[in-house]
């Protein structure tokens, strides 16, 4: 959808049309953010179909969306697809997104096998290799429940999860260092040291939505249930937000000091008033 309404913004002239097998765009967002998005698609002349599955061979499919020479030029979007085929099948999930292949991990981000063991562990059993970002299986699963009961629901592959997943693997490799290799049994404070766990991240309930240069919506408070969280920001202000947020991301990546002053504290908060996380950090 982002992509579509970046086309009708540099390409007034062209006659768009997008398709999709669910009921609505933006299907796991709240309703009122999808509907915002779809109203604003319907102004600009950009038409729509849903509860339609893609089939250029049929005939019957572009008379459908009213297409019925077909299309000049197709772009077909069909989601994640797992790339860790470099890792033993025995880490790597069954099921997910893409048809599964994802690497899966325990509580503490370690790699683990199909059968629950930590896959890549030293002589004293401490783990060695971690599974962060988009490569893992994106939730710690519960044989027997549902998601909702699960120890870490399914999380977005999004931006804002990774990075929380990367701090608490590097304060578990710190961790494993001091007690493998400085023979520390505690922190300053004197508590025990013990590896940090994974939670559901709040931050991954945050969406920005592009609808061109100049228009977008920002929705937050959203969870692992569809339909879940607010659309707070729309309009100008979504789109001024969302250039503020990549362009400071950008300079903190360039480790430019602008950009690490205003995202330094958002995995690096020392008090955790809600969410998962642990009340004084990790």
């Amino acid at each position: 959808m982002e992509w579509i309404t970046e086309l009708e913004h540099f390409f007034p002239k062209l006659k768009l049309t997008i398709i999709d097998g669910l009921p609505k765009c933006l299907g796991p967002l709240p309703e009122k953010a999808a509907n915002y998005c779809s109203k604003y698609m319907a102004k600009h002349g950009i038409k729509e179909f849903y509860n339609l599955m893609y089939n250029a061979k049929d005939p019957d499919f572009w008379k459908k969306i009213e297409l019925p020479n077909g299309a000049d030029k197709e772009y077909v979007c069909i989601g994640v697809k797992a790339s860790n085929y470099f890792m033993p099948p025995e880490t790597l999930s069954e099921k997910g997104p893409g048809g599964g292949g994802w690497i899966l991990m325990n509580m503490e981000l370690a790699v683990k096998t199909r059968e629950g063991k930590v896959w890549a562990t030293d002589e004293q059993g401490f783990n060695r290799v971690w599974a962060i970002g988009d490569c893992n299986y994106g939730c710690v699963d519960a044989p027997g429940k549902a998601p909702d009961d699960w120890p870490i629901p399914p999380i977005p592959k999004i931006s804002y999860p990774g990075e929380e997943e990367a701090i608490i693997a590097c304060a578990n490799l710190h961790r494993t260092d001091k007690l493998v290799y400085q023979g520390k049994k505690t922190d300053f404070f004197g508590t025990p040291l013990v590896m940090a766990n994974m939670h559901w991240p709040w931050g991954a309930g945050m969406f920005a939505t592009s609808l061109g240069p100049d228009d977008a919506c920002f929705v937050a408070g959203a969870n692992w249930q569809k339909n879940s969280g607010y659309m707070v920001t729309w309009g100008q202000l979504s789109a001024v937000q969302k250039e503020i947020i990549e362009a400071s991301k950008v300079d903190e990546c360039a480790f430019g000091i602008v950009g690490r002053l205003i995202w330094h504290f958002v995995h690096h908060t020392p008090i955790h008033l809600w969410g998962g996380g642990p009340l004084w950090g990790y």
